[in-house]
C-alpha cells in the first residue's frame, strides 16, 4: 500500500483533490489526513466480496427470497468527517437512509460496513478504518478473510467493537443486520469448488 511521505503529510492534510487525482487504476483514501492507495483487489478477494454480494443483495436490496429494505452497494466511497474510506461493501437500511443517491459518494454512514481482507490492506482496515466506522456510528461490521477462509461478525455496543462470531469451512452465515437468510460461508471461495 502506498502512502504520502511524513513530510508531504506534515506539509499538508491530503484531501478530496488527492483522490481525485490518483492514477485511475488505484483506489484511493483518505486516512487521518494522510492519503493510501492500493490496486484493484487480486482475484482472491475480488471473488470473496462479489460472492458476498451476490449473496446479500437479492435478498435484502431487491427482496428476493428475504426482507428487502436495504441498498447494498460495492466499493462506495463514504465521505466520513475528514475521512474518505472505500470498503468493499456498504448497506443502508433504506428506512434510515436519509441522502440522496444521486452524488459521487455518501456522507451518511453505512448501517453495515465489509472488508474483505488482504495482505496489503489488512492493517488499516483492522485498525484506522475500524476506529472510523465506530466513530461514525456504523452499527455492524464483517471481515472476511480469503487466506484463513474466515468471517469476523462484529457489532457497536457502546462505542466499542463486540466480537459476535467468528465463522469458518462451511459454518452456516446468517448473522446479524442479515439472519434473515442462510448460506455456506465456503460459497465465498468459489474457485477452490470448481474442478
Amino acid at each position: 500500500m502506498n502512502r504520502m511521505t511524513a513530510a508531504t503529510r506534515a506539509e499538508r492534510p491530503a484531501t478530496y483533490q488527492d483522490v481525485l487525482d490518483a492514477p485511475p487504476h488505484m483506489v484511493a483514501e483518505v486516512l487521518s489526513g494522510t492519503l493510501y492507495t492500493q490496486p484493484r483487489p487480486a482475484e482472491r478477494h475480488a471473488l470473496a466480496s462479489s460472492g458476498l454480494g451476490a449473496k446479500i443483495s437479492p435478498p435484502f436490496s431487491y427482496g428476493d427470497g428475504g426482507p428487502g429494505g436495504w441498498w447494498i452497494i460495492d466499493e462506495p466511497e463514504l465521505h466520513l468527517g475528514r475521512d474518505i474510506v472505500v470498503p468493499d461493501l456498504a448497506g443502508w437500511r433504506r428506512a434510515t437512509l436519509t441522502e440522496d443517491m444521486d452524488g459521487a459518494f455518501f456522507t451518511q454512514e453505512p448501517d453495515w460496513v465489509c472488508a474483505v481482507l488482504s495482505p496489503a490492506t489488512r492493517h488499516i482496515d483492522q485498525n484506522e478504518k475500524r476506529a472510523i466506522y465506530a466513530r461514525e456510528s456504523v452499527s455492524h461490521l464483517w471481515f472476511v478473510d480469503p487466506d484463513t477462509k474466515t468471517l469476523e461478525v462484529f457489532k457497536l455496543h457502546k462505542g466499542q467493537w463486540l466480537l459476535l462470531d467468528t465463522l469458518t469451512g462451511d459454518a452456516p452465515v446468517s448473522q446479524p443486520p442479515f439472519e434473515a437468510i442462510s448460506f455456506s460461508l465456503d460459497a465465498l471461495w468459489p474457485s477452490e469448488n470448481l474442478s
